[in-house]
């Protein structure tokens, strides 16, 4: 029988399907009425007792319908991730991982759980070296079982579940279950990373047979699309639990897909997969202009490079200068700079590596400020790691990892003001392109790098067996005396801190509201050139930039940033236009 909140579902599934067929009109038409910065115009939704905002409609619904039904945002949050699993495949699922932050209202605290993948006991330093020991090419290392990591997305939801959550999880799951049997309309960004990525699946393959034709077009938008196997899976797991992903047959498909990939296998095992935990971990919390900014600690990178940004620009007067001033995001570009170059040598899994316990640390950060008043750009020779405090130093060497975004943020507030902020994904756009059981496999190894060491000197984020690739993920909370006022986050790759940082400036220093915060046109700079979204007033700043110093690209800088503003009887959510999300609630 189809369960209550599936019936409730399927009632609402026209709206939602409104909803996407009007995504669909705009992505065809290209005249989306836009704003004075080139981005298309979006109202803030708002609410009085719930809300969720999510990236697809169906999604947000499937939450909402939980919600409706006396859920939790766990509740809910179990429901978004499972429908974004099946009509955003590219982006996050069960094959993926995530970072979750947690307000709990009852208790007045914050926590948060580590559903990152893990690397499989069997690997070394050596992983993504050839024969040679040179670095892999990037798309070498992760199509196929090499990059994958053992999946934490079903764990992080179980055991969320069982602390927070109200409803049958049996109930959460069978929407998606429901809607993969009866099929759902592929959008229209599904349909545009299908025909971007159609090189990269290869011929013959579970995943390729999925999402392409007979004739091996890709799936266009408005094309229906079933998976039963996602159906089965998912009432697998609303049956036995998370234990059944990570045990007996489902296991099992899961390590054969891994190893016996013919040109790329990998090494996952059963025991990796029997072993794997979600941890739950101390927040990161940075104070700045009387709130308090927390997310996501190590193995994310995210939580402290955006505490650092932060704390370097506090000194500077952003609200005077604006954001149309240049000189507002030269200080914002080169505490950018700084942040990224602390994390490049320091930060990576802390069960493997010591951190320092000082890149936070109010007088350290106030130094690393002092570098940016200057009038023109740091040089490169000057952005360098700093020297933070330790409680016990160890030798690093600065590395690099390359994050290629494919990732999807979720923030739900509901009716007794839990609040879950959470960053989920598969990492590259549909992962390793290793399907099972209806759903896609992650390549997060690649988030390691590939180089384990430089001149004799380890590299923090090496890949080691059992640890966690640092992530730039970065959900956050923040607090106002206490109290939550705003959560959001984004995919985006490395460049999700400063969106984050910057959507957050836009918040506390602009006066901005979170619509208005999450639209705004993306200037980034984390390595040295200023990087300026195309299509919009971002680009008139170029010829200001450079002439302080800085060199300049245009590029799509695709955010999918969705936050929640949460006042005394009113939540406002914001949905980023540059993507199918959207904000409902009641």
């Amino acid at each position: 029988m189809i369960g209550v909140l599936a019936r409730s579902f399927l009632l609402a599934l026209s709206l939602a399907a409104a909803a996407m067929g009007a995504a669909a009109q705009q992505s065809s038409d290209v005249v989306a009425p836009e704003g004075a910065s080139g981005i298309a115009a979006k109202a803030p939704a708002h609410a009085k007792k719930h809300m969720v905002v999510a990236a697809n409609p169906l999604a947000a619904q499937a939450g909402l319908d939980a919600l409706r039904a006396g859920g939790t945002a766990a509740d809910a949050l179990v429901a978004v991730q499972a429908m974004l699993g099946l009509v955003e495949p590219q982006s996050s699922g069960l094959g993926g991982g995530a970072f979750l932050v947690w307000f709990d209202a009852a208790t007045g605290t914050l926590t948060t759980f580590d559903g990152r993948e893990t690397a499989p006991a069997a690997a070394t330093g050596s992983l993504f070296l050839d024969a040679a020991g040179k670095p892999l090419d990037f798309y070498d290392a992760l199509i196929g079982g090499r990059a994958v990591g053992v999946p934490g997305v079903p764990r992080l939801l179980g055991t969320v579940h069982a602390r927070f959550g109200k409803r049958p999880f049996a109930e959460l799951l069978e929407p998606a279950a429901v809607l993969a049997e009866s099929g759902f309309v592929v959008s229209p960004r599904l349909a545009t990373m299908l025909a971007a990525e159609s090189e990269r699946f290869e011929i013959g393959s579970t995943a390729r047979r999925y999402f392409f034709d007979a004739d091996g077009a890709p799936r266009p938008a408005g094309a229906m699309l079933s998976n039963p196997e996602y159906a089965a899976t998912l009432r697998l797991l609303a049956k036995n639990g998370a234990d059944a992903f990570y045990e007996g047959p489902l296991a099992e498909a899961i390590v054969d897909a891994v190893r016996s990939h013919p040109a790329n296998p990998g090494l996952l095992g059963a025991e990796d997969l029997a072993a794997y935990a979600v941890k739950e971990r101390a927040p990161v919390c940075a104070p700045y202009r009387g709130h308090e900014v927390c997310g996501m600690g190590p193995p994310s990178s995210g939580a402290i490079a955006v505490g650092q940004i932060l704390g370097m620009v506090e000194p500077f007067p952003l609200r005077g200068l604006g954001p149309d001033d240049p000189v507002a995001w030269r200080v914002i570009g080169d505490a950018t700079r700084l942040a990224f170059a602390d994390r490049g040598r320091y930060v990576a899994d802390p069960d493997f590596v010591r951190i320092p316990a000082g890149l936070l640390d109010r007088n350290y950060l106030a130094g690393r400020s002092a570098l940016i008043r200057r009038p023109a750009a740091l040089p490169p020779d000057a952005v360098t790691a700093g020297e933070p405090p330790w409680d016990k130093a160890e030798l690093r060497i600065d590395g690099f990892s390359l994050e290629i975004p494919s990732t999807s943020h979720i923030t739900i507030v509901d009716d007794a003001g839990n609040v879950a902020a959470m960053t989920t994904s598969v990492e590259n756009a549909f992962g390793s392109r290793l399907m099972v059981a209806g759903f896609l496999l992650n390549n997060q190894l690649t988030d390691f790098a590939f180089a384990p060491e430089e001149s004799g000197a380890e590299v923090a984020n090496r890949v080691e067996a059992g640890k966690r690739p640092r992530s730039s993920m970065s959900p956050t909370i923040v607090l106002k005396d206490g109290r939550p006022i705003y959560a959001l986050g984004s995919p985006g790759g490395s460049q999700i801190i400063p969106f984050v940082a910057k959507t957050l400036i836009g918040l506390i220093d602009w006066d901005l509201d979170i619509q208005a915060a999450v639209s705004m046109p993306h200037l980034t700079n984390r390595f040295g050139t200023y990087d300026l979204e195309e299509g919009t007033v971002a680009v008139s700043m170029a010829a200001d930039l450079g002439a302080l110093g800085y060199k300049t690209a245009v590029r799509e800088l695709n955010s999918g940033l969705h936050g929640i503003a949460i006042g005394p009887g009113d939540l406002t959510g914001g949905a980023d236009p540059r993507r199918e999300g959207v904000a409902l609630g009641d």
